[in-house]
């Protein structure tokens, strides 16, 4: 069985993705980022870019971002548009 974590994509009132991932590469704001299942607790501010989900099912969903906060903790992942 694959390894996930719970990944939530939103911004004020609204919801943009909200379940299990395999991995998340991000615009971190001193560059790209990846986070995988059970990575360590952090927190980042993002920049304008590109995010990529990848889904257990393997397939991806992007996302553009203009800036925002990524907050990683307990094998959840909460970015903040």
């Amino acid at each position: 069985m694959q390894k996930t974590f719970h990944l939530v994509i939103s911004s004020v009132g609204e919801t943009y993705f909200d379940g299990q991932a395999v991995s998340a590469t991000l615009p971190g704001s001193d560059g790209e980022l990846t986070v995988l299942p059970n990575h360590e607790p952090f927190v980042t501010a993002l920049k304008n870019g590109t995010i990529t989900v990848r889904l257990p099912a393997g397939e991806t969903k992007t996302f553009k971002t203009e800036n925002g906060i990524l907050e990683f903790s307990g094998n959840r992942a909460v970015v903040l548009l």
